[in-house]
């Protein structure tokens, strides 16, 4: 598969789950009437639709990382390339802005308004650890044992993640960074943007570890 035709999958994939995830949100504030609740359950209920939609449409083009974390680990595993990487990594940061302000034209609001919630504090980054720990063990123990299921794996991971986790599970670099772009629903302060990083970070390097850990174990219990 071409790189070109790749990068173009990560682009599409991660601009449609960004303007669902930013419009889903102020469709739900819009409907919801004040009720934090069904805001928040209509949009980790899109998020979780797109997010399967898109995995599976665009999963045997590019691998559907949408995700810097994701191609993080990716190329730990020796899956791809620096280059590669770095292109993924670069187009879905793009990618991602650009599904914030689609979000907002579709909606008629201003395109770059610089997120007002804060979100900073040890909850807000432990969640975000155990948000990106939970996915990259989603992930990767899924690719091993229900690879069929992937899809249904990582998004039903991110709609409960939404409820149980104080951040609602931003689990992306990229979404974080874009995410720094709204004051809707979705939005976070541009100050709080690092903090989150650094989080999601650690969760990968601790998922991918004990993914790890897991695989060699059932690889050892394998019959040779």
């Amino acid at each position: 598969m071409p790189l070109s035709r790749k990068l173009l999958a990560e682009f599409s994939g991660t601009a449609l789950l960004l303007a669902c995830v930013v419009g889903s949100g102020i469709m739900g504030v819009k409907l919801s009437q004040g009720n934090d609740a069904v805001a928040l359950l209509a949009n980790a209920g899109a998020t979780a639709g797109i997010l399967y939609v898109l995995i599976a449409i665009f999963g045997p083009i590019s691998g559907a990382h949408f995700n810097p974390a994701v191609t993080l680990v990716m190329r730990l595993r020796g899956e791809i390339g620096t280059r590669e990487a770095l292109a993924y990594i670069g187009v879905q940061v793009i990618a991602a802005i650009t599904g914030v302000l689609l979000a907002h034209a579709m909606f008629g609001l201003p395109l770059i308004q610089p997120g007002m919630h804060a979100r900073t504090g040890m909850a807000q980054w432990l969640s975000e650890g155990v948000a990106t720990f939970g996915l990259m063990l989603t992930i990767l123990l899924g690719l091993r044992h229900r690879p069929a299921a992937i899809p249904a794996l990582v998004a039903s991971y991110i709609f409960a993640a939404y409820w149980f986790t104080a951040s609602t599970s931003f689990a992306n670099p990229a979404v974080t960074i874009a995410r720094s772009l709204t004051q809707t629903l979705a939005g976070i302060r541009p100050d709080d943007v690092g903090g989150f990083v650094l989080a999601q970070l650690v969760g990968v390097a601790i998922g991918w570890w004990v993914a790890k850990v897991f695989d060699a174990r059932v690889r050892s219990s394998e019959p040779s």
